[in-house]
């Protein structure tokens, strides 16, 4: 039904416009439509800028800052200095999240050894990495601005400290589209006790099209609420309702022109096809036993494990980009959050499955197309907190991640930090840098990827970034 306030509100519009003539008018109509016509893209493929070497990207994020110290980079002068103070000259200019200044320095109590042709350290809490080392990229020198974990989650992944930009995802499938014609091109699945600080902001399609943002998927038969068809209704029937509405919304999409609806419909016959494909997906008990036991999952029990593989299914049926979050990796000390107990428990629990996961996609020829990314929003601290039991506080100088496939150059170690572990000091990378660098894997020039809102062009890397072209085939 057409409601005469929607005329009239079309009509002022109209009117307004040709009043104002050529001046202020006609420029803002201008940038109206110019968003619009960015915003009537669809999830179908877009051509990439240049050739791409990646075609998806898996992150497997792991949320809260792993301790670099206590898995990837052994400091054995840290050993010698564990107890002191750090150096005071080493400590002008940082920012902390609860460090006082009185904390002493903390040798990490985990054995560490060299893996692979390219030597990587690795703890005794990560012997399935040991697997992966020389398929790996080894970041060792990477920092951030932000030390709080939900700013620091969303400049990873928008570019941003504040909610309201399009996460990395939704601007990866802003600009490539999908290959999956039945499921979304921006999947996110969450393990671990809750979710991550920031919460679905961090997946949001911020100005850009709702088309864009990320799909979480829950575990079991049901992944989308509210899926499923209600009693009484059939494929068929579905079928005319998804018709009937989307016959409604592109006759009011023609009166206000609300770029919005479009992505209304796509979203319903996007639902309409996920009837089928979503619980097909997430029916994992048709995998062979050795790939269920390579990865350590078990159908039917929510774990990190289980979405691991989802993640390699996902890739096959064509989603560009799958986001995984697995909580919590802040241990700061305390009854739930320290390196004694709760570290080892988490890295058993994403361990088996990480290494899994990359050995996976190599076996089967996915892995050179497919890039995936393991770190967390920052790293932690030499120095331990003041609390009942060990921990380390949030690190933004200098901490590791780690990338494998899609165009990244395998058994690398790039970059390190001082003796102590205090700031990165060779192969230095900003996390702009990394996004610069990701986009550029699929075939995106990060300074092209833009989107005009409110006058401005906007975009992942903001003013910043460079492509590290050292790390790369």
């Amino acid at each position: 039904m057409i409601h005469s306030r929607d005329l009239l509100r079309a009509t002022t519009r109209r009117h307004f416009f040709q009043r104002c003539g050529v001046g202020v008018g006609s420029i803002a109509l201008g940038c109206l439509l110019g968003d619009q016509k960015a915003a009537a893209q669809s999830l179908a493929q877009q051509k990439p800028h240049f050739a791409p070497k990646a075609k998806s990207v898996i992150f497997l994020f792991m949320a809260g800052g792993p301790s670099q110290l206590d898995l990837f980079v052994d400091k054995p002068v840290l050993r010698r200095h564990h107890g002191q103070l750090p150096p005071k000259e080493a400590m002008e200019g940082k920012r902390f999240a609860f460090l006082q200044g009185d904390e002493t320095l903390l040798a990490s109590p985990r054995s560490f050894q060299r893996y692979g042709q390219c030597g990587q350290h690795l703890s005794d809490l990560l012997p399935h990495h040991a697997k992966i080392v020389d398929q790996v990229c080894w970041m060792h020198g990477l920092t951030t601005d932000v030390f709080n974990h939900g700013p620091a989650k969303l400049f990873v992944n928008s570019g941003h400290p504040q909610p309201g930009r399009p996460s990395m995802g939704s601007w990866v499938t802003y600009g490539l589209g999908s290959e999956s014609s039945d499921l979304p091109g921006f999947i996110v699945l969450q393990s671990g006790p809750r979710g991550p600080r920031a919460g679905s902001s961090l997946w949001a399609s911020g100005f850009l099209p709702t088309l864009f943002q990320g799909v979480p998927f829950r575990s079991g038969p049901e992944p989308i609420l509210s899926l499923t068809s209600p009693p009484g209704m059939n494929r068929q029937r579905d079928r005319q309702f998804v018709e009937a509405v989307a016959d409604l919304n592109r006759h009011r999409q023609d009166l206000v022109g609300d770029p919005e609806i479009a992505t209304r419909i796509e979203a319903y016959e996007m639902a309409y096809r996920m009837q089928t494909s979503a619980p097909e997906l997430m029916e994992i008990t048709d995998e062979p036993q050795h790939i269920l036991d390579q990865y350590g999952a078990q159908p039917g029990t929510p774990s990190f494990a289980n979405n691991c593989l989802l993640a390699r299914r996902l890739v096959e049926r064509g989603v560009r980009f799958i986001q995984l979050y697995h909580t919590n990796w802040d241990h700061h000390g305390g009854p739930t959050e320290n390196l004694e107990e709760h570290l080892p428990q988490v890295c058993r629990e994403v361990d088996q499955a990480s290494a899994a996961l990359v050995l996976d996609l190599k076996q089967r020829g996915l892995l050179d197309e497919t890039l995936v990314i393991w770190g967390g929003e920052f790293g932690r601290t030499p120095m331990g907190e003041v609390r009942e039991t060990t921990g380390r506080d949030h690190h933004i100088d200098g901490y590791s991640m780690w990338l494998a496939g899609g165009g990244v150059r395998p058994g690398l170690i790039y970059g390190q930090t001082d003796e102590l572990g205090l700031a990165a000091v060779e192969g230095v990378r900003h996390v702009h840098d990394l996004q610069a660098t990701i986009l550029h894997l699929l075939g995106l020039n990060h300074e092209r990827l833009t989107y005009r809102f409110q006058g401005r062009d906007f975009r992942l890397t903001d003013v910043h970034g460079h492509v590290i072209h050292d790390i790369l085939v």
